[in-house]
């Protein structure tokens, strides 16, 4: 009984797969040939149509991931059926990982694992065999593949993609509002066990939140979570796999999460009442103050309007609300005036602009508060009786006439007397002047409105006791016109006639101007001031006038210019005259009325000499004159003495000449016994470059000693020009050629030589040395030479 368990339980687990022991066996068919199987179609030998079979029997060997043994870790066993166990047959492998990762004892057919396998790395591997003879490497089997899948194990935790998360939910919301959803992933294999099975749990964050355990979606725990008690929050989430049991590899992560504001709480003031004080003197659009109200939300759901909506100051002030601060200023509408009210009271509303309508249960967005302004007393400037004044006189008025008076009067309740004076930059001609105690204005000079039609004054008020505070007002002065001006003529008239004209011509238009404006405008009036026998006026009734000859024919010899007074008076009250002279030339003109000439002295020249006669007479003239200057000018270039009054008075004139010298024996171009020793000159010469104009003496120079160095004999001959009386009185060359003593060897120039070299006597070279040897070889040869012949 014990037996046949026994091999029921290993029938049993023979059948059951092993991981590290499972066994490829390899069966040879009898015949290489393809076998098949019978087809629906036959071939043309009538024979069925077979598939061939494969000789090696396919399966998979799997391989447990993570192996932790110190051996090779066992696969699988191939094994052919040809195989009779006497080493005739090879086994090779080939594919992923031969030769490295997977040997085979070529023998047995054994296959291991060299090092341990990661199936997150590869999940499976696949491989070649064959079985040949050892001998002659021929295949006794057809190559067959095979895979080796690598069993998953649990050796990876669950990991997140980020360690920090960041998620924001709006306060107040429901339970189980969605906040967001973390993922984790698992590297093992999800289809074999539940090592890749991730259940998500919270660890931080409860009650507030919760996740869901499959999904991973974290929700809101409680109701109405308000941000303005907290803010943020922090939760943990933890990943476990194998379904969350026991055991499980586990990752975790955290997630920020921050309560965004909603408008769920309205505006209110710290204050149920303000205070705010402003001197009446304050101009309009003056800042008195400011009120706020505070609102615990943030961003737009805090932003308030201000309104005045109640009290008795509303048409006195206005609110006007500041974005940036969220404040409500109150600014001054219209002038203040302490004496008639003191005390202004304001009922100022904030409320949201941004109302959340799912808030709405929670009352009203807006608040209110009394705001008190009271108004304070200053010495007030006085205050004119208008803005502005306009005063019309006439020109014609007398010195000293009032055109106008202004008012002013202290606002204040001591009422302290006014001053009034004009501002002078407004009246610089001085024109008009004010009574100081009533304002009246009065002319100082007389108007003329021709000159100036308005005038624009600024007069100043100030109180007596504070002449400090002062107001000014503008006055306008309009001059009104009054007819004072006589109207003249327009232009002034170039007026002719011709010879030839005949009565009733017209010879000129003429109009007129006035200075004046009158109301009715300009109507002038044109006349004769007497009657004359030559011209008359025709007035045109439209401010101009005609100007006609009233007999025949003019002539230039008799009379060639007309005088024709003109009488021209205005339409107004009283009427003004005057009367323009208008001057009228006779000319002689074509036959179509164009002016040819109108100098009468033309007719008096010979009829015979005509323009260009005139024309060649004058060339002739001012060629004679442009002769007799020539002829002038060379008289007196002649008369003019020459630069160089001799060929030896040099002075500072230049002589170009391209002679050339005669070298030391030309004596007379220069006085060579300046180059000679002082010892050697016996007479002072004269000098040669000037002519005095009276002779002088020539003094005797003693000789200069043979031991006077070359400063001693500068300095002599300097002294000897200064007081030579017949030196020139302007600069000349003088010349120092003097080198200095003699020297042993004496003067080697030719100069002091005589007239044949038997003179010289060169025997003292030889006593200096070797060095003058060849020297006196020179000379003292010659010498002897000359002896011999």
């Amino acid at each position: 009984m014990i037996i046949q368990q026994i091999l029921l339980l290993l029938l049993l687990w023979m059948w059951l797969p092993h991981p590290c022991h499972t066994e490829m066996l390899f069966r040879r068919t009898p015949d290489l040939r393809p076998k098949s199987f019978v087809g629906r179609s036959s071939g043309s030998d009538g024979k069925a149509l077979h598939r061939q079979k494969r000789g090696w029997m396919w399966n998979q060997f799997f391989l447990l991931e993570e192996y932790t043994g110190s051996d090779y870790q066992y696969v699988g066993k191939l094994h052919s059926d040809q195989d009779k166990g006497d080493g005739s047959l090879k086994y090779i492998l080939s594919g992923d990982g031969a030769g490295t990762l997977f040997i085979i004892d070529e023998k047995t057919g054994d296959i291991h694992a060299t090092r341990r396998i990661d199936r997150e790395e590869k999940a499976f591997y696949t491989l070649r065999a064959q079985a040949i003879n050892r001998r002659t490497l021929r295949p006794v089997e057809p190559e067959s593949e095979f895979v080796i899948k690598i069993h998953d194990i649990n050796d990876n935790e669950p990991t997140f993609p980020e360690e920090i998360y960041t998620a924001s939910v709006p306060e107040m919301s429901v339970v189980g509002t969605s906040v967001v959803q973390v993922t984790a992933t698992d590297a093992d294999d999800p289809s074999y066990g539940n090592s890749a099975r991730v259940i998500y749990s919270i660890l931080q964050g409860q009650p507030y939140f919760s996740v869901e355990p499959e999904t991973g979606i974290i929700r809101t725990a409680l109701p109405n979570m308000n941000r303005e008690n907290r803010e943020q929050y922090q939760v943990v989430i933890q990943a476990k796999d194998m379904g969350g049991q026991m055991g499980g590899l586990s990752g975790t992560t955290t997630v920020n999460i921050t309560l965004t504001d909603v408008n769920d709480n309205p505006p209110r003031f710290p204050q149920s009442t303000i205070h705010l004080r402003i001197p009446e003197s304050s101009p309009v659009g003056t800042a008195i103050g400011s009120v706020k109200a505070t609102d615990a939300d943030t961003g737009k759901n805090a932003e308030v309007e201000y309104r005045i909506i109640d009290g008795d100051g509303t048409d006195m002030f206005d609110i006007v609300t500041q974005r940036d601060t969220q404040e409500g200023i109150i600014t001054v509408r219209k002038p203040l005036d302490y004496e008639t009210r003191r005390l202004y009271t304001l009922k100022v509303e904030a409320e949201n602009t941004h109302v959340d309508p799912r808030f709405y249960y929670l009352g009203p967005f807006k608040d209110t508060t009394i705001v008190k302004i009271s108004v304070e007393d200053v010495d007030e400037p006085p205050v004119f009786s208008r803005s502005s004044y306009l005063f019309e006189v006439h020109e014609d008025i007398e010195l000293g006439t009032i055109i106008g008076t202004v008012m002013a009067r202290d606002p204040d309740s001591s009422s302290s007397p006014i001053r009034f004076s004009l501002d002078r930059h407004t009246d610089l001609d001085r024109i008009f002047n004010i009574h100081s105690g009533n304002g009246s204005i009065y002319t100082s000079k007389p108007l003329d409105r021709e000159i100036s039609q308005w005038h624009n004054l600024s007069v100043i008020a100030a109180e007596i006791n504070n002449p400090k505070d002062t107001t000014r007002v503008p006055v306008y002065v309009r001059i009104l016109d009054v007819n004072d001006n006589a109207p003249q003529f327009a232009v002034f008239y170039d007026t002719f006639v011709c010879e030839n004209a005949r009565a009733g011509q017209l010879i000129q238009t003429i109009s007129a101007v006035d200075k004046d404006d009158p109301l009715g405008g300009q109507k002038f009036f044109f006349s004769l001031a007497a009657v004359n026998p030559n011209f008359t006026v025709q007035d045109n009734e439209d401010n101009t006038a005609r100007i006609l000859t009233r007999r025949n024919g003019f002539s230039r010899h008799e009379i060639n210019t007309y005088l024709l007074p003109v009488v021209i008076s205005d339409n107004d009250y009283p009427i003004q005259s005057s009367t323009g002279t208008l001057t009228i030339r006779v000319c002689a003109c074509d036959s179509r009325g164009n002016m040819q000439s109108c100098n009468a002295e033309a007719l008096l020249l010979p009829a015979g000499l005509s323009t260009g006669a005139l024309i060649a007479i004058l060339l002739c003239i001012i060629i004679l004159l442009v002769i007799v200057v020539l002829f002038a000018a060379l008289k007196r270039q002649r008369k003019k003495e020459p630069l160089i009054l001799s060929k030896e008075d040099i002075r500072d004139n230049i002589v170009s000449y391209n002679d050339e010298g005669g070298g030391e024996e030309d004596t007379q171009a220069f006085d060579i016994g300046t180059l000679r020793n002082p010892a050697a000159i016996e007479d002072k010469k004269l000098r040669r470059d000037i002519i005095p104009e009276t002779l002088f003496v020539p003094r005797r120079t003693p000789s200069a000693p043979d031991n006077t160095d070359v400063r001693d004999f500068i300095n002599q001959r300097l002294k000897e020009h200064d007081t030579d009386p017949s030196a020139p009185p302007y600069d000349s060359l003088a010349t120092y050629a003097y080198e200095g003593n003699d020297s042993i060897a004496e003067s080697l120039s030719s100069l002091e030589s005589g007239t044949t070299e038997g003179d010289q006597n060169y025997d003292y070279l030889r006593e200096w040395g070797p060095r003058f040897n060849k020297l006196a070889e020179m000379y003292g040869g010659g010498d002897s030479d000359k002896d011999t012949s």
